[in-house]
């Protein structure tokens, strides 16, 4: 039986084609793929499998790689001083257990479908191609920019720990406009290392990875112990200036929690690690080990970090573009520059685990046909997403080569948040509603009342005048945001129990990581949301024009067995990997 004629064969086909759009993704929009599918077929058509070398301790080391970058050396003073004071201690804490309980979402389905898809391959096989084509759109070009900025980040730290100017390392071109017209040959040259290193090898890439996060947590444990050592205890409550506010918390509970919100983007990173789930040889046990691990090991270390700058200086005195380095700035010159190295090691760490990811998700979004399927190939002897890898590494190098690093911080973090939104609905969705046997409208009214409850608390949090009115509104969403889960718990029955690993105490912890991701979301300037429907819109015309008739053919030939949501039955007994590994 021949196969139908492409949609790209010829240009009048391409034509015919973009007739049928409304009706083609009427059709392609929603269609569900299976746990079983991604696990089998659609798995096989990147040719070659990926090895599965890694275990626990490469996960947590990942993890902690991807996380502690050099962000957090400007971020925790930051925060300390225009928000939480020495309360930034709890800061951390209530941003580690946030992103803990993110990080709980992502293990359930990293376990239950060991892909390299991560968010997109979990949200395809519960909301359908395009909202998993949108989200993972936006993650991979807030990879890419967050990837650049990081590389031209470690020309300024390299610049500072071997105390040669920034300038020297970068030469004008005046024919370019402002903000691109710094060129930045360093940092090219280290995302074009990087991209090698992980064509080469994921088991390499992880050793390596390995070394240079050791490297990196030497040096922090060295800036933490100097600050014990060189701090003073009272710093924790008396504020070099007598008018400033004193005490632990010296702005309260709210600027906890502002503070909270501050220091959570240090966390982002964890996500990466679960692109590795392929690569894993016992998911069922490795995986839980190191995501969850890896975010307890990184609040710890954040705590501690914390704790050590509260001592060295009264929180109205820290620096908050380096506040570690000014610290010592006129005791310990040496130690500035050590700060320096180790925050150095920090960003190489960052650039690997966060390449890795970025490869990956391009991978699996190749072989649902969405992007060309070129990107989804595994080279047979790397047995890596050779292709994925060398043309995003390229292409992050070319926006490092002359991007403004201030440009591309503006650029980043919504998408992530996005996706973890995201993930943490998908949770809930998976575990009551199974396609063709449930009624999916009690779950998504319960998502749709939660994420208007948790709108309603941010947008209070944000805009309302301070004051006994502000208080109640916070209260009152609290109390409806609690209520709405309780009684979903007492009237939805779960239709879906985890085979191996699941998120605790269900439905309770998602919903919390659906609120605070919205609280998270609100705290991000208006830039970052223009950003976003940026590129959600330029997503949307890909799709249109390209993806969802890509993915149509590749039905038509028999290369996806997705239909529409409606459609399949799915079962949870059915889904088993005959690989997945105990």
């Amino acid at each position: 039986m021949e196969s139908p004629p492409s949609s790209f064969s010829t240009f009048r086909s391409y034509l015919r084609a973009l007739a049928q759009t409304p009706s083609r993704f009427a059709h392609r929009a929603p269609s569900v793929s299976s746990s079983y599918e991604e696990l089998s077929w659609v798995k096989s058509r990147s040719g070659s499998n990926m090895h599965n070398s890694l275990r626990w301790y490469d996960l947590i080391g990942l993890g902690i790689g991807g996380m502690v970058g050099a962000g957090v050396f400007v971020t925790t003073g930051r925060a300390s001083r225009l928000y939480a004071g020495p309360a930034i201690l709890i800061s951390y804490a209530i941003a580690g257990l946030c992103a803990l309980l993110s990080a709980f979402c992502y293990t359930e389905f990293a376990v239950h479908m060991p892909v390299a898809g991560g968010a997109f391959s979990y949200l395809r096989i519960t909301f359908g191609e395009f909202a998993a084509f949108l989200t993972g759109a936006n993650l991979i070009m807030e990879y890419v920019m967050s990837n650049a900025a990081v590389a031209r980040g470690f020309t300024s730290y390299l610049s500072a720990a071997i105390g040669i100017p920034t300038a020297k390392w970068r030469f004008t071109a005046a024919a370019l406009p402002k903000g691109f017209n710094e060129i930045d040959l360093l940092a090219v040259a280290v995302v074009l290392t990087v991209t090698l290193i992980i064509c080469y090898s994921t088991r390499e890439s992880s050793i390596l990875n390995m070394i240079l996060t050791t490297l990196h947590i030497l040096f922090i444990i060295f800036v933490v112990l100097m600050g014990f050592w060189k701090g003073d205890w009272n710093n924790f409550t008396r504020p070099m200036n007598p008018n400033s506010p004193s005490g632990f918390f010296p702005y309260g509970p709210s600027g906890v929690f502002n503070g909270a919100a501050m220091v959570y983007f240090s966390y982002i990173g964890y996500d990466a690690v679960s692109t590795m789930a392929e690569e894993v040889s016992y998911p069922i046990k490795d995986i839980p080990i190191g995501v969850t691990g890896s975010v307890v090991i990184v609040t710890i270390l954040y705590c501690l970090m914390a704790a050590s700058m509260s001592m060295l200086l009264p929180y109205n005195m820290i620096d908050v573009e380096a506040p570690f380095a000014a610290a010592f700035s006129g005791r310990l010159e040496w130690v500035s520059k050590v700060i320096g190295v180790g925050a150095s090691f920090g960003i190489l760490t960052s650039l690997l685990v966060a390449m890795l990811g970025q490869a990956r998700y391009m991978c699996v979004i190749g072989r649902s046909s969405v992007v060309p399927t070129w990107f989804a190939r595994v080279h047979s002897k790397t047995s890596t997403p050779l292709n994925a890898s060398a043309f995003l590494g390229i292409f992050t190098a070319a926006i490092a080569l002359f991007t403004d690093l201030n440009i591309l911080l503006n650029l980043i973090s919504i998408g992530t948040l996005f996706v973890y939104y995201m993930v943490a609905n998908a949770v809930i969705y998976r575990r009551y509603v199974v396609i063709g046997t449930t009624k999916p409208w009690p779950i998504l009214s319960f998502l749709c009342l939660l994420t208007l409850t948790s709108l309603l608390f941010t947008l209070s949090w944000h805009f309302a005048p301070s004051g006994s009115s502000k208080s109640f509104l916070l209260d009152l969403c609290i109390g409806l945001a609690t209520a709405i889960t309780l009684i979903f718990r007492h009237t939805v029955p779960q239709v879906r129990k985890p085979e191996f690993w699941g998120v605790p105490f269900m439905p309770w912890l998602p919903p919390i990581s659906i609120f605070m991701n919205i609280f998270l979301l609100g705290s991000l300037d208006g830039q970052s949301y223009v950003r976003f429907g940026f590129f959600s819109g330029l997503a949307v015309l890909v799709y249109v024009l390209y993806s969802v008739h890509a993915s149509f053919d590749a039905e038509a030939e028999g290369f996806l067995g997705v239909k529409n949501g409606e459609m399949i039955r799915e079962s949870s007994e059915s889904e088993e990997d005959p690989n997945h590994k105990v």
